[in-house]
């Protein structure tokens, strides 16, 4: 029974991240934004099932990388005292692109899917 009630609260912790990404995190409101806007075009625009995973996908893909980049950022200004070092700047830096990397990822599946169905 104890590994149950670990598996329980495991969630738990997921979900009080998933808590935290969106008090804490202004980037995160922007991109839950856009992806409620996606969702509602969605089905305005009766889009397919493979246009659906495609949203889906891309939408899950950006949330999990800002969950990430903000931990990595998190820990990063935890263990320097936020007193910017060179390498810390990098990794912040790259986790940041990663975030930017998958959200144009996501505009192009967003042109992709809805821009033929609106002209």
């Amino acid at each position: 029974m104890n590994y149950f009630k670990k598996r329980i609260q495991s969630f738990g912790h997921a979900f009080r991240g998933i808590r935290t990404l969106f008090k804490k995190t202004p980037n995160a409101l922007i991109q839950l934004f856009a992806a409620v806007a996606a969702v509602v075009l969605g089905f305005m625009l009766r889009i397919s099932n493979g246009e659906w995973l495609a949203v889906i996908i891309v939408i899950g893909f950006v949330f999990a990388l800002e969950a990430i980049n903000t931990a990595l950022e998190t820990l990063a200004d935890f263990t320097c005292n936020k007193e910017m070092h060179a390498s810390i700047r990098k990794a912040k830096d790259l986790s940041a692109a990663g975030v930017l990397i998958a959200s144009l990822a996501a505009l192009a599946v967003a042109i992709v899917v809805f821009l033929p169905k609106i002209l």
